[in-house]
């Protein structure tokens, strides 16, 4: 079957080289094409210099709405640093940093709310795409905190503190699925001289297999997306911790939730200036590509690396339980305007229907028992 879309793309360098690809090798997996749109070192989307993330670009994370958010994150990392028994060095890895807002954020808060805190913290920013370094860099050089912060390309090992990341793991490439009378099949991508289409092919094994150690399969007629890439990534994270924490905040379901019967069109969302949009065949390379996490596959990878889950919970219920309420008391004097903005900005990340939803999980290696503010209630 093949599917074809109105919407078309520009014709542009990156488009080209696409129908260039599948001309010469055939049809290319979703999962190929969502990685060279987003990904190509030199046309993808976030290669280029073109404003992505915050309220001017495609999409808005919540370090962008507020230094709130960092603050709040901030917090967390100071109480996992006390329950380790606050140790000269505790390591802040950060991973996919986006414009750098949030490591600007967190360092900018310790520095001056908790000093000894901010004495013991070694940041450290994972980081593939080069353009982002250098927003990150020029976020923190505004504020004298760039000598404050290393790249890395990978996770690293012997990690004492906390890795972390905020809306990595729903950016990676995924494979979109079909099932049709109990049986799983891939989405293949397609150029007819004019315009982009689908057609089904027969699934790789690997995911048959990703849906067999779930139990479960996709709603029959569903179209569904597997991320292969978000389990690799969290096993890598997990075992570089030597003792501390893993802590992802993403939009996502656990597996029962996520590939229900009734979901039958998938998550998959494209974002152009805040405008959605199902159709990732347009604007190419210009346009942001997201699906939601798999927390059941997360969560039982960074288990089978050796970790603890400590708790999974919503963003709204972590930020609420470590305190974000506090930005709303009434100010004394004449700081109303002030008082208004963080009122915004907590009403808008707790939304349950926006930011609000997004889960927050925390693992652990070598602190059982850890009594995390952040999570509780958490289940």
């Amino acid at each position: 079957m093949t599917a074809e879309f109105a919407n078309q793309t520009e014709n542009s360098a990156l488009k080209n080289a696409i129908v260039e690809k599948i001309g010469r090798d055939g049809p290319m997996s979703f999962h190929d094409f969502m990685e060279t749109v987003l990904y190509h070192p030199t046309l993808g989307y976030y290669s280029g210099d073109r404003v992505q993330i915050g309220r001017e670009g495609d999409y808005l994370t919540s370090p962008e709405v507020s230094p709130l958010f960092g603050a709040m994150v901030g917090r967390q990392l100071l109480e996992m640093w006390e329950l380790m028994g606050r140790p000269a060095t505790f390591d802040a890895v950060e991973a996919g940093a986006g414009n750098g807002t949030l490591a600007r954020d967190i360092l900018g808060w310790a520095r001056r709310t908790a000093p000894d805190f901010a004495k013991a913290v070694r940041y450290a920013v994972i980081e593939v795409s080069q353009s982002l370094v250098r927003r990150q860099t020029q976020s923190l050089e505004a504020e004298g905190l760039a000598g404050e912060v290393r790249w890395l390309r990978e996770p690293p090992s012997g990690v004492r503190g906390c890795v972390f990341a905020n809306e990595l793991l729903d950016a990676m490439p995924v494979h979109r699925v079909r099932v049709r009378d109990g049986r799983l099949s891939e989405i293949h991508v397609t150029w007819d001289g004019e315009r982009f289409g689908e057609t089904e092919m027969a699934a790789d094994g690997r995911l048959a297999e990703y849906f067999e150690r779930l139990s479960l399969l996709p709603g029959d007629e569903s179209l569904a997306e597997v991320n292969s890439g978000a389990p690799l990534w969290t096993n890598s994270a997990a075992t570089g911790i030597e003792r501390g924490f893993l802590l992802l905040f993403d939009y996502g379901y656990e597996a029962e939730e996520l590939y229900a019967p009734w979901r039958k069109d998938g998550t998959l969302m494209c974002f152009y200036r805040h405008n959605p949009s199902t159709d990732p065949y347009t604007r190419i390379g210009r346009q942001d590509m997201t699906s939601h996490v798999d927390f059941t596959t997360i969560r039982r990878t960074g288990e089978e690396a050796g970790l603890t889950t400590l708790g999974l919970l919503s963003q709204s219920e972590f930020l609420a339980n470590l305190g974000i309420g506090d930005a709303l008391a009434t100010p004394d004097g004449g700081e109303i305007e002030e008082y208004f903005a963080r009122r915004r900005a907590v009403m808008e990340l707790l939304d349950p229907g926006g930011l609000g939803r997004i889960k927050a999980l925390v693992q652990g290696r070598g602190v059982d028992g850890a009594l995390l503010r952040g999570l509780a209630g958490g289940v």
